[in-house]
């Protein structure tokens, strides 16, 4: 049986917390990890952080693109009609960040959805601004990619909220540069049946990351079963990244 590939990405807006972000690249290298990714680099300086990754010897690997006003509450505007000009200047900050860190992905969030405007035009917007930002991005050597997030705990009202919703937008778009972003925490919550999940659509999903259930702690304290799905990538030939997402317990 081949052994679990686990490229580990450390996830420095949850992990290291004890000590400044700009500390936490040393952290991450001292730990054993090569890459790092976390919520959003545009509150620093983007050759201060490219300093940071080669002087750790690190990688980044993922980032979401910008997201709204996010101490107001918001959590992505991709899906938000009225918000088009916006999305599309954060498109191009994404893209000006991605191409100083050496990042190739790059994370879209859809948003929470808003109670007065009707399922078809959220997710027409949603399909629109994702289009645009897939066709900038592959101008420029990036993935995008779209994550499903739980509705039920983390942040209520969360359109994009299953992995299914996900994939079937991936199929209706049929958009070569979509890619899905698995984070497993987010499924066990609202769908479960990860091993055949991951199995059936592996070659759509371009990054993992991980947390166990309850509690969003590391693997081991909850539900979770993680060797199993560790030797399930191993065995599927996973190459990519999974992105240790987690509060330490």
């Amino acid at each position: 049986m081949p052994r679990p590939y686990l490229n580990l990405s450390a996830n420095l807006s949850f992990l290291f917390c004890d000590v400044p972000f700009a500390d936490r690249f040393a952290r991450a290298a001292r730990a054993g990890f090569r890459g790092v990714e976390y919520l959003f680099p545009y509150a620093y300086d983007g050759q201060d952080l490219r300093h940071r990754l080669r002087e750790q010897r690190l990688l980044q690997v993922l980032y979401n693109l910008p997201a709204g006003d996010w101490e107001g509450g918001e959590r992505g505007i991709a899906c938000l009609p009225g918000r088009e000009a916006e999305f599309r200047e954060g498109v191009e900050q994404g893209i000006d960040y991605a191409m100083t860190l050496g990042c190739r992905q790059l994370n879209c969030l859809a948003g929470i959805a808003p109670a007065d405007v009707a399922e078809a035009e959220i997710r027409a917007t949603f399909k629109a601004n994702l289009r645009h930002a897939a066709q900038r991005l592959a101008a420029n050597g990036i993935r995008l990619l779209i994550e499903p997030i739980n509705s039920r705990v983390d942040i209520p009202g969360f359109w994009l909220d299953t992995p299914a919703k996900a994939l079937a937008l991936l199929s209706e778009m049929g958009e070569a540069n979509l890619w899905l972003q698995y984070d497993i925490y987010h499924a066990q919550i609202m769908e479960g049946d990860l091993a055949r999940t991951i199995e059936a659509n592996l070659g759509r999903i371009a990054h993992f990351q991980l947390a166990d259930n309850p509690g969003r702690h590391e693997p081991g304290s909850g539900e979770i079963n993680y060797p199993f799905l560790f030797a399930l990538l191993g065995r599927l030939g996973y190459k990519g990244w999974l992105g240790c997402e987690y509060r330490p317990a």
